[in-house]
């Protein structure tokens, strides 16, 4: 049998890849449509969309990961957990429906009722979704799910971008948001063949969704940190504040997304099948937040430092006052991506009920930094979540989620050391530059990069492990792949 660790970094390389593509049309249309709508089309929107992010997570119900990760599933339980998924997506989807008058009157925005009951219908298509989509990541059918994800982001580009430039205002964001999960309810439909059986009574799904259902607690309380910030300030200060404060966090969170995204797909069915060799679990899993890091550390810390250059080439000058959230979200992106992988020592050891607990606190300690943050309005949450974010929530994930099972928390700072210590260096290098190049030119431009690059790579080279990667890079033309023996 093919070595799983050899598939899913396979796997892995493949949806990186989709990725790729995924996010340069997503920064694209991200920049357009910013050019073509104002702010408060964007707020708007984010007004249903953070109640909907909430949302989302209790139709899935964590039935997705309860189908990836056990290891002996039967097509009953299968076609059980398909129904489930599909009923609660479709009360969602009618809740969100009837609801749609009182969110409106909450925001005291008439036209949020309309956009409300349209969105509802992701809700229903998603509950379809769910199961087709868990058994294409069970299989490791990377090349499929890549395919259909890039397809379906691509139409909802063009829907969207076509729509603003036609003057649609605001509902070209509806219908951009929309096309994705009618696009991946029938691509799955298509490429998963398996059709679920008649509804009725199965063995092992109660304990199935004992484990959805602590994973869905997890989720919630995640989802619920995370949409808190933009709840309150779509109602205190209205959609154009919130368009703003919305489009930055996009900017910045798409690409923590985007990067997160293929590392779990790729990461949990590999890790999940090494469970009972330690060694290799904890070699492997070291190698993916070290990765990880190394994606996401040094371009977010150059994104802080040059964070009115990002909104002046990215947005235009009509933007100027998100440089500040832009800067300090870059910071917050630095380490978001290994916090939030952290996760998947939980889900891989089936330690569903410590996730739970795990996650309610970093919840409960979000929240408390929204709420001081407010005060001083969208750049005091902005400064709030990242510096709590930095010192408190970090650590703390870091020590609960290796307090069990074959990861210690030496692991894990170790594999970040490398590309954090290249973060700093690319902050320091970096801000000296801008002393002699303050403005956005192609010279300061071409001349950023190069002193960023260097500096990450100086500071790979103090550290032996990184040092043989890039050794071995220089000398062979090819990345070095990541050993799964202990």
């Amino acid at each position: 049998m093919e070595d799983v660790g050899r598939r899913s970094r396979r796997g892995g390389a493949i949806l990186l890849s989709a990725q790729g593509v995924r996010v340069l049309g997503q920064m694209g249309t991200l920049v357009v449509l910013a050019r073509l709508l104002p702010p408060t089309a964007f707020g708007l929107l984010a007004m249903v969309a953070a109640i909907g992010a909430i949302l989302d997570l209790v139709k899935e119900f964590g039935l997705s990961a309860a189908t990836i990760q056990k290891q002996d599933i039967t097509q009953a339980q299968v076609s059980a957990l398909f129904w489930i998924n599909a009923g609660v997506g479709l009360v969602l989807g009618l809740g969100l429906f009837l609801s749609a008058p009182l969110l409106a009157r909450f925001y005291e925005q008439p036209e949020l009722a309309d956009v409300a009951r349209c969105m509802s219908l992701g809700f229903v298509a998603s509950g379809l979704t769910v199961q087709h989509w868990a058994l294409l990541r069970r299989q490791m059918r990377f090349s499929t799910i890549a395919g259909l994800e890039t397809v379906g982001d691509l139409v909802s580009f063009a829907a969207g971008i076509g729509l603003a430039v036609a003057g649609a205002g605001y509902w070209a964001l509806v219908v951009q948001r929309l096309c994705a999960p009618l696009l991946l309810l029938a691509g799955s439909w298509l490429f998963c063949r398996w059709r679920p059986a008649a509804p009725r009574p199965t063995e092992g799904v109660r304990g199935l969704l004992s484990y959805g259902a602590s994973v869905t607690g997890s989720q919630l309380a995640v989802a619920f940190a995370r949409s808190i910030d933009q709840i309150l300030i779509g109602w205190l200060w209205g959609p154009a504040v919130l368009g703003l404060y919305e489009r930055t966090t996009r900017l910045l969170m798409m690409p923590v997304n985007t990067i997160n995204a293929p590392i779990y797909a790729a990461a949990m069915p590999g890790l999940s099948r090494l469970l009972e060799q330690p060694a290799r679990y904890r070699t492997f899993f070291a190698q993916v937040i070290q990765k990880l890091g190394l994606l996401t550390m040094p371009p977010f810390a150059l994104a802080a430092v040059t964070a009115d250059w990002v909104v002046e080439i990215l947005f235009g000058p009509s933007w100027a006052q998100a440089v500040p959230l832009v800067a300090l979200f870059s910071l917050y992106a630095v380490f978001l991506p290994v916090l939030q992988a952290s996760g998947l020592l939980y889900l891989t050891q089936a330690r569903t009920t410590e996730m739970l607990r795990a996650n309610l606190i970093d919840a409960a300690i979000t929240v408390a930094a929204i709420l001081a943050g407010l005060y001083w309005g969208v750049t005091g949450v902005a400064l709030a979540l990242t510096g709590i974010g930095l010192v408190v929530r970090l650590p703390l994930a870091f020590w609960l989620s290796t307090r069990h099972g074959p990861v210690g928390i030496g692991v894990l700072w170790r594999a970040v050391a490398p590309p954090a210590s290249a973060a700093i260096a690319v902050v320091l290098s970096v801000s000296l530059l801008r002393r002699v190049e303050p403005d956005p030119t192609l010279t300061a431009l071409a001349s950023t990069a190069a002193v960023a690059l260097t500096a990450t790579l100086l500071a790979l080279l103090a550290w032996p492990e990184t040092r043989r990667e890039i050794q071995t890079l220089l000398s062979t033309g090819k990345i070095p792949r990541p050993s799964a023996s202990g």
